[in-house]
């Protein structure tokens, strides 16, 4: 029961985490796409893609890698202070690599090159990042909190200091260095958490190659979450990846709801899978599993429902192309909700890292093959379309490589339910959309309406994922 609880808390806290990341950005669309307009909005995606590239070098796969590492040995306080520090240290070196090859790029650019340079306070902000040390020790509370300061003070800054189409860089440093400032600001727990490095004892090299393995996946990963818009940027217009970026934001602002069981996942089953209890392994998976096809399957099908009007309202009138947008890209969040588990929530905690590398490198081939043609014959929403294939790729290759692992009857129980109850609730509430005089008020009728007809209709199917939060709660 209290370790269920802790689960819970923790899926909460990094729900919270991730929005709270994506929601600093979000929130000041509606004043920023009107105030910078497609153009800036679009120099503002095209940097942070170029930027995106510079920091993934940088940290190559620490992240994740640390995560883990620190979930396996969480308990022997010394233990996880050597590889603490032996981790950091070696990301502090990495990410100083990084920003040589980025002052390299720097001196070569001419175009964008200011804001460039702001930009690159995302890469410093990489050094000091050690969120995946207090994953690991399933902390997630710390993150949240002390990060959420940072972010209004960013928020109030904004809606300070960027008054005209000029002040793109303004906000592009407001940005960046909130990135920096939140990151520090973990640093103070610390000194509770672990001991003072013994530097002639740390053996940073030892975690370059089994973390360079978890490298490759983040560089696929980044391929068709960043190349897009870069490919974008070269092949149509700085203001078509504009169209793009706040398409994806969206996305994944709903994402971030999703796939946060993941990031909760990891480090408990590592911590399973280290005392060698794989059958309770795959049964936190199977649940997890018909959790995320109950949230994935609403939430594409609720994007997809209000996309219509959605994209006007939230982003103004310069952006309504971001409503067809929407609704190709919708159904990402039920692949990679999906994909989130397989991978980040059984392959990776459980040493089957070539697995997982195999299905991202394939999904971001895919990307890159066809992202050039259908640029070119249908520009934007050729990107588009291309990223949700890529995650088609990536799904299915993983599901393919478990399926003698993992019972699909279990994983897939409850899909045909879910599915007929969020085809009930998309079929009105789509109508609604296209009827209904764009409003906030209308926009929250139909999205509290839509929440009525899909809770109503899984108490009427009664899928087991009641039978599980039931569990959960006693």
């Amino acid at each position: 029961m209290e370790q269920n609880m802790k689960i819970v808390k923790n899926y909460l806290y990094n729900v919270g985490y991730n929005i709270l990341i994506l929601l600093t950005p979000l929130l000041t669309v509606p004043y920023i796409s009107r105030v910078l307009g497609p153009n800036g909005v679009g120099i503002n995606a095209t940097t942070n893609s170029v930027i995106t590239y510079f920091l993934l070098a940088g940290t190559v796969g620490i992240t994740i890698y640390g995560n883990r590492e620190i979930a396996f040995i969480r308990d022997n306080r010394r233990k996880r202070s050597q590889v603490f520090w032996e981790i950091e240290l070696l990301q502090i070196l990495t990410i100083t690599i990084a920003y040589l090859g980025f002052c390299l790029f720097l001196y070569f650019q001419s175009e964008l090159r200011i804001y460039f340079f702001y930009q690159s306070f995302y890469i410093i902000a990489g050094a000091f990042d050690v969120s995946w040390f207090f994953m690991g020790m399933e902390d997630f509370k710390k993150t949240v909190i002390r990060n959420t300061l940072i972010k209004l003070l960013s928020l109030i800054a904004i809606f300070t200091f960027v008054k005209t189409h000029d002040d793109v860089g303004i906000y592009i440093l407001i940005l960046s260095l909130s990135q920096l400032l939140g990151n520090l600001t973990l640093w103070p727990y610390l000194p509770k958490l672990v001991e003072k490095p013994v530097f002639k004892r740390l053996k940073l090299l030892r975690h370059l190659k089994p973390s360079l393995a978890l490298f490759v996946p983040q560089v696929a990963t980044t391929i068709y979450l960043a190349v897009n818009k870069t490919m974008l940027w070269k092949l149509d217009s700085v203001t078509a990846s504009g169209y793009y970026d706040y398409s994806d934001k969206l996305v994944k602002l709903v994402l971030a709801i999703v796939t946060s069981t993941g990031t909760v996942m990891l480090p408990h089953i590592a911590n399973l899978y280290a005392k060698k209890r794989i059958a309770q392994v795959k049964e936190y998976l199977y649940t997890s599993f018909d959790f995320v096809l109950s949230i994935s399957i609403p939430m594409c099908l609720g994007i997809m429902a209000l996309a219509t009007a959605l994209a006007p309202w939230f982003f103004g009138r310069q952006f309504a192309l971001v409503n067809r947008l929407l609704m190709i890209e919708a159904p990402v969040v039920i692949l990679i909700g999906l994909s989130n588990v397989i991978g980040q929530q059984f392959l990776l905690p459980t040493k089957q890292t070539f697995t997982y590398t195999k299905s991202v490198v394939y999904g971001a081939l895919t990307n890159v093959v066809i992202n050039v043609p259908l640029i070119l014959k249908f520009g934007v929403y050729g990107a588009m379309l291309a990223t949700a294939l890529s995650e088609v790729m990536v799904t299915s290759y993983q599901l393919f490589k478990v399926r003698k692992e993992l019972k699909f009857k279990r994983l897939f129980t409850n899909v045909s339910k879910y599915a007929i109850a969020g085809l009930v609730m998309f079929m009105p509430i789509y109508n609604l959309n296209i009827s209904m005089q764009i409003s906030t008020i209308s926009l929250i009728v139909q999205i509290t309406l839509g929440i009525m007809f899909y809770g109503g209709m899984l108490c009427v199917l009664q899928p087991s994922i009641f039978r599980h939060l039931d569990s959960f709660r006693r």
